[in-house]
């Protein structure tokens, strides 16, 4: 029988340091050669790389100073790694088999020095770092006063956004519902806080992550440098459908920002129905949508990609193809079918709770479904029709469709959605 010779250490370091650089090697020949230049570029939807805020642009300041600490580290530790390999790899076969040197027990110059580097280097990372702590923790004053102050407030799985502002006379503080509206180039101070789990409140553009917790207040500041449309979401796992838990924030500027205020102040807009077929809501045409949606897919189109500000500015307008008598018919039903006892519709009929989002002004919003979904009729008709496919384990399916055993034929569900979508 033949017996397998093991290699000795010299040549089991020489076969080490060639597969990683055969790797390493590899490794950059198909990052050159086959990456989409998009991941070079870094400018995503939610990239912390290009940043457009000065909380984001500090905190990627750390991430830059830290990066070319451990890169010089990295640098310095491979280059003497290599260049023990090299000159002391085994160059014959007799050094193969040869006995290793006697062992020392270091250098205490060297290794003093190299903890004395160690040092440097945490100091180097560290005074950014604590500056920065501090500069995210102190809200800055505003050139015409104060930070304009948002109450965002965070519930399995969507943000409620209260501006303590802007009074309602009779009803209390404006509220919107995962779309958070800011005035651009101004601090805008968020009070964090949680109706249920811990959740963590992330506009990777705008600022970094900050926990949202129950029963404790939190804080954050951020500030838009010119008009936008950003991403957010939960960055703290928080049941089910934490992935899916997002929301946007859009930045305006001074006067379009008022416009807005005034247009979200107002009641629920009432579209009329003329005298003449007031009394013909069933027999409104009713659309037809798609039913046999999956689990997962895709919910905005590719051209919502390429402008959402854009977007964002087209849904603050009536459609002019709007059904009055099916709006009308949508209106009824959303009272028949107990919707109004959960979501807010300001001027349209009293119920309501703060648990659930405010739908008054939905239809000027460019999501639905906490930032999943694109708000047009088709997406709005999935997320009506099967809310538990969208979004398991939602409070909108457990606690409103099964308790309250809510059927909807594809009549009712084309007319609900003409009624929300009315509603800008």
């Amino acid at each position: 029988m033949r017996l397998t010779s093991f290699p000795t250490r010299p040549q089991r370091r020489t076969g080490l340091a060639r597969w990683l650089c055969s790797a390493l090697a590899l490794g950059g020949i198909a990052l050159l050669s086959g990456c989409d230049l998009n991941f070079w570029r870094m400018d995503g939807p939610q990239s912390t790389i290009d940043v457009a805020g000065p909380v984001a642009h500090d905190q990627l300041e750390v991430f830059y100073v830290t990066c070319w600490v451990t890169f010089i580290i990295f640098v310095l530790v491979a280059s003497v790694l290599a260049y023990a390999t090299i000159k002391f790899r085994a160059r014959t076969e007799a050094d193969a088999h040869a006995e290793p040197p006697p062992q020392g027990h270091g250098n205490p110059l060297i290794e003093l020095g190299l903890i004395g580097a160690s040092v440097f280097a945490l100091v180097v990372i560290a005074v950014p770092t604590l500056k920065a702590i501090w500069y995210t923790h102190d809200v800055p004053v505003a050139d015409k006063g104060e930070a304009y102050q948002v109450n965002a407030i965070s519930s399995q799985w969507w943000f409620r956004f209260e501006y303590p502002d802007e009074q309602i006379k009779g009803v209390g503080p404006l509220v919107t519902s995962n779309e958070l509206v800011i005035p651009a180039g101004r601090p805008v101070h968020l009070n964090l806080r949680s109706m249920d789990v811990i959740h963590s409140f992330w506009v990777p553009r705008l600022a970094g992550k900050v926990d949202m917790i129950p029963n404790r207040a939190n804080f954050l500041w951020l500030q838009a440098d010119e008009p936008g449309y950003f991403w957010g979401q939960c960055a703290e796992f928080c049941g089910d459908s934490h992935a899916v838990m997002r929301f946007r924030v859009i930045a305006l500027g001074p006067r379009e920002f008022n416009e807005w205020l005034e247009r979200q102040m107002a009641p629920a807009r009432t579209v009329p129905v003329p005298q003449a077929t007031a009394s013909n809501h069933p027999k409104a045409q009713f659309a037809s949508y798609r039913t046999d949606w999956k689990e997962n897919e895709k919910g905005w189109s590719e051209s919502f990609d390429l402008n959402p500000l854009e977007s964002w500015r087209a849904k603050q307008f009536p459609d002019k193809n709007e059904n009055p008598e099916l709006i009308a018919k949508g209106r009824e039903l959303f009272q028949s079918k107990t919707c109004f006892s959960c979501h807010v519709i300001r001027g349209h009929m009293v119920g309501g709770s703060a648990a659930y989002p405010d739908l008054t002004h939905v239809g000027a919003r460019t999501t639905i479904a906490a930032g999943l979904l694109e708000n047009t009729d088709e997406q709005l008709a999935r997320w009506i029709s099967h809310p538990d496919l969208v979004k398991p384990g939602n409070h909108m399916w457990s606690e409103g469709y099964v308790k309250n055993n809510i059927k909807l034929t594809p009549d009712d569900v084309a007319a609900l959605v003409a009624y929300l979508h009315s509603l800008k």
